[in-house]
């Protein structure tokens, strides 16, 4: 079955980058789109990125030109790229694989599977 887990992130202050990674393992192909969610307490989680298998890709607006998604095949990995970072990015972010085909890339009823989150702060 699949497992996601992710890590890269911290403590920055605003106008700094991080990098996120999702290790992506039990997927018997490719066929998964792939997202980036951030939830803060009190907060429906939101889409921030998304990746479809031959690679288009989706930003929600409060990010677009400073964020980057991709991925790594070989590597099984996921990436958030983060730059520009302001405070109203901090959240708990979370990496989530499509349950079903064609599904809303920033609709969490469609994504069944999630990593444990890694938090991200801003200041």
């Amino acid at each position: 079955h699949v497992q996601l887990v992710e890590s890269g992130g911290g403590s920055v202050q605003a106008g700094g980058s991080l990098r996120l990674s999702c290790l992506v393992s039990g997927f018997t192909d490719s066929r998964h789109c792939m997202t980036w969610f951030r939830q803060v307490p009190g907060k429906k989680r939101e889409g921030v990125a998304g990746i479809n298998p031959d690679g288009t890709t989706f930003y929600a607006d409060s990010v677009k030109g400073r964020f980057t998604i991709s991925k790594d095949n070989a590597k099984n990995t996921l990436y958030l790229q983060m730059g520009d970072l302001k405070p109203d990015d901090t959240a708990m972010y979370y990496c989530g694989a499509e349950y079903g085909a064609h599904g809303t890339w920033d609709d969490p009823a469609d994504f069944g599977y999630w990593g444990q989150g890694t938090q991200v702060t801003v200041s």
